[in-house]
């Protein structure tokens, strides 16, 4: 089986260098403030390329961590990459992850945040598009949770 690609838009109202700073810069703070069952603890570096952070989340659920690895950020281009390099409960099934996350303004003074995920597999290993995308979904509900939160303290970021 080969590389799966995913490519996701979502729009905020809040504005693009705001969005890049809560989502981005700020996100390993802001995470635990807001979902304190999740905790982020920096392995390597100090946020740049190179960095590898890892996620904990609460116990109970299906996956119990997640080591990232920060691959380029570009702050005058609103562009973040990085990528899962270790975790459970399926990155026996995974070389990596890899993520490319672009912010871009929106007409309405919103943003619109593109994201393309790829998956890797390892060797002889067959993905689940569905288990995917149901992590996906979970993914989904911290940026809600994060967006909310910046809503809502307009101060915050």
């Amino acid at each position: 089986m080969g590389v799966l690609t995913f490519e996701k838009e979502i729009t905020t109202s809040i504005p693009q260098a705001k969005t890049f700073k809560a989502f981005i810069l700020e996100s390993d703070t802001l995470i635990p403030k807001i979902l304190p069952q999740i905790t982020i603890e920096f392995l390597e570096g100090n946020g740049g390329p190179g960095t590898i952070k890892k996620t904990t989340f609460a116990e109970g659920g299906e996956v119990k961590y997640i080591k990232t690895k920060v691959e380029a950020t570009d702050k005058d281009n609103f562009m973040h990459c990085y990528s899962v390099i270790e975790g459970e409960p399926w990155m026996d099934e995974l070389e990596k992850t890899s993520y490319e996350i672009k912010i871009i303004a929106s007409s309405d003074g919103g943003s619109i945040i593109k994201s393309v995920s790829k998956y890797y597999p390892k060797e002889g290993c067959e993905l689940n598009e569905e288990r995917i995308k149901a992590g996906a979904e979970k993914a989904f509900g911290i940026f809600k949770a994060i967006e909310a939160y910046v809503l809502a303290n307009p101060n915050a970021c």
